[in-house]
């Protein structure tokens, strides 16, 4: 009796392992033919782009002004309606490609997460498999380096299309309407030479600004200067570009030292730094900014205040509204298990902290 009982419980259990098995193999496929299908349309986008590039290319070809002069003053007109016509068709068309490129850029970023979950969950149906034991010796650190990789990548693709949204919204629109500009005033300078001095001063400050925001970008992306200067000098040369782009006074106030965290975590509390200052240079509208860090029982905080116009958390949040620097900061906080916090209200500053617990940090 107990070897029936042994054999009906060992044929339940193995139902349940084939079930197991059969439901992750049915999310790879399922997974696999939709990543299929998104490919499929991601390259209908991507012809799409290319034929608003070329229909780009063909409204300059036809705005040549015409071989043989203008006879009257009403066949001027004319090619001045026409004219205007097509610049506001080019403008339109312009915007259609920047939108479309920010969007393939986004859709590439959510392809290759459908890639590492495809993968991932490979790994999972090999783990099932009962003959093979390369999975099985450390069950743990095999699901904690999975997460971790996936997070890694999220981040990383998360960071790309917010650098993406950052040089659509910023130089690259700022480029597209400095083309239209010179244009503009190629056509009047002749005719109103005041009218022309203006546009080009309103050109060169727009230019001269914007050239501040690639600034901060390469600022960003170069290699930090950790191993040379340490966390607190290289928080100080982020406070100095910062005032020296701005010409708003910081208040260094950082009081814990780095040499408590790890390189990860170093790296971590520097780049929250610089997305901080660079979300309060373009939307903060502040007066002073303070920057400082301290031991606070068993965890390294970080705090960056500024007394600008602040924001309400929860309407943002309740509109589903995104804020790709606040994304940039969490995701990289929850990289390394750290605590992050906004505190905001309209008019009345915000404030980002950043808690590692040092326990747990140094472990």
């Amino acid at each position: 009796m107990d070897g029936t009982r042994a054999e009906a419980l060992d044929g339940r259990i193995d139902e349940l392992h084939a079930e197991a098995k059969a439901a992750v193999g049915y999310a790879a496929d399922t997974i696999r033919q939709i990543a299929d299908r998104y490919r499929l349309l991601q390259h209908e986008e991507l012809v799409r782009l290319q034929a608003v590039t070329d229909d780009l290319r063909a409204g300059e070809l036809r705005t040549s002004p015409p071989a043989g002069g203008l006879t009257s003053l009403d066949e001027a007109a004319a090619v001045a309606a026409e004219a205007g016509a097509e610049d506001g068709r080019r403008r339109a068309l312009q915007v259609d490609a920047e939108n479309l490129i920010t969007s393939a850029g986004q859709h590439e970023s959510e392809l290759n997460r459908l890639d590492v979950a495809l993968r991932s969950i490979e790994r999972i149906w090999l783990f099932l498999e009962r003959d093979d034991a390369t999975l099985i010796n450390d069950t743990a650190a095999v699901a904690s380096s999975t997460e971790l990789n996936m997070r890694i990548v999220e981040a990383q693709e998360s960071e790309r299309l917010r650098l993406v949204r950052e040089v659509h919204d910023g130089p690259a629109q700022a480029l597209s309407n400095a083309i239209f500009q010179i244009d503009y005033v190629s056509r009047v300078i002749a005719e109103d030479p005041t009218v022309a001095a203006h546009e080009l001063e309103l050109l060169g400050a727009r230019l001269r600004r914007e050239l501040g925001d690639v600034r901060g970008f390469i600022s960003q992306l170069r290699p930090p200067l950790l191993a040379e200067l340490g966390l607190e000098g290289s928080i100080a040369d982020a406070l100095e570009s910062f005032t020296a782009l701005t010409g708003i006074p910081v208040v260094n106030e950082i009081g814990a030292k780095g040499e408590e965290l790890n390189d990860a975590a170093q790296t971590v509390v520097l780049r929250i730094v610089q997305e901080a200052l660079q979300n309060i240079r373009k939307h903060a509208a502040a007066e002073t900014v303070s920057v400082s860090s301290r031991l606070d029982r068993n965890d390294w905080v970080l705090e960056v205040r500024d007394d600008g116009r602040g924001f309400d958390v929860g309407a943002m949040a309740a509109r589903g509204r995104r804020n790709f620097g606040l994304q940039f900061m969490r995701e990289r906080a929850e990289l390394i298990g750290a605590r992050f916090e906004v505190g905001s209200r309209p008019n009345g500053g915000t404030i980002v902290t950043l808690a590692i617990p040092l326990q747990k940090e140094n472990e």
